[in-house]
């Protein structure tokens, strides 16, 4: 009785295991199709967002971010400006994060850790972490469906090789990322930082969230960033992302015309990129 109760139990898991696999691979097709598809996904090589970041206390910085695809690997430049003070993060592509931090009275590029090189590269995908786990290796699991503010999304969790972990929730409606939950370790501790996406945008056909709201897990201080334009294709200097008196990224000019979008915001709602590498955590 006992070897047969083992056997039924190991035929159930044989045949549900592939159905929870295939719902979290439907559900990624779906966002990618909800997306704009890989078609015009594909063809974006570069995207630049200009808007503005309001942190607690409305102290209000103009924001400028510029993500670029270079080869095999990924790279991007976020600028927070006000009052002729630009703080400055990025991210080179070939594993190096470096920063410039005039509010702490630092004028000089400092080199980020590899912890914050890996936050940094995953912030530098095009696709972000869910599209880009098509081909990187990540593992995506379904995790059923739950409540946020109302809506019963769809949850899904990418644990990428290095062990980060992004809890997405999908709007069910539009299949368009609502909420991420990102966890990973940062000088030995589990930090989690959680964000809300919403009023998305099409910017050279495929929709980018233009609210983006963000907070660390148990802090009741917010960060938004308004995202009034998107660009994207524009021409991205080769030594952009790179630190100064540093070694300069290669990057790719496109020869295609910007592509740009401005309209007023709304509310929330072929070939595969190829998988950008992280530095190792340290």
């Amino acid at each position: 009785m006992r070897v047969r109760c083992c056997l039924s139990a190991l035929l159930l898991a044989c045949v549900t295991t592939p159905v929870a696999a295939q719902d979290a691979k439907s559900l990624v097709a779906k966002n990618l199709e909800a997306r704009g598809g890989e078609t015009a996904l594909v063809a974006i090589k570069s995207i630049r967002f200009e808007g503005r970041t309001i942190f607690p206390g409305d102290f209000e910085l103009t924001y400028k971010e510029t993500r670029s695809q270079l080869g095999q690997e990924a790279a991007t430049r976020l600028d927070l400006t006000v009052q002729g003070l630009d703080l400055v993060q990025a991210y080179d592509g070939r594993g190096d994060a470096w920063k410039i931090n005039p509010f702490q009275g630092r004028k000089d590029p400092e080199k980020m850790s590899s912890d914050e090189a890996r936050e940094m590269a995953d912030s530098a995908l095009i696709e972000g972490p869910l599209l880009a786990s098509r081909s990187d290796g990540s593992q995506v699991q379904y995790l059923g469906r739950d409540d946020f503010d109302g809506t019963l999304a769809y949850r899904l969790k990418v644990t990428q090789k290095d062990g980060d972990q992004f809890t997405y929730w999908l709007d069910p409606d539009t299949f368009l990322e609502i909420k991420v939950e990102e966890t990973r370790r940062i000088r030995g501790a589990t930090h989690t930082t959680e964000t809300e996406l919403g009023d998305y945008e099409k910017v050279a056909g495929i929709y980018f969230p233009m609210s983006i709201e963000s907070w660390t897990q148990g802090d009741s201080q917010r960060q938004r960033t308004i995202i009034a334009t998107g660009e994207a294709n524009a021409q991205v200097p080769s030594d952009y992302f790179a630190e100064p008196g540093g070694v300069a990224t290669s990057a790719k000019a496109s020869s295609e015309p910007p592509d740009a979008s401005t309209k007023p915001h709304g509310k929330k709602a072929g070939k595969k990129l190829p998988a950008a590498s992280k530095p190792k955590g340290e």
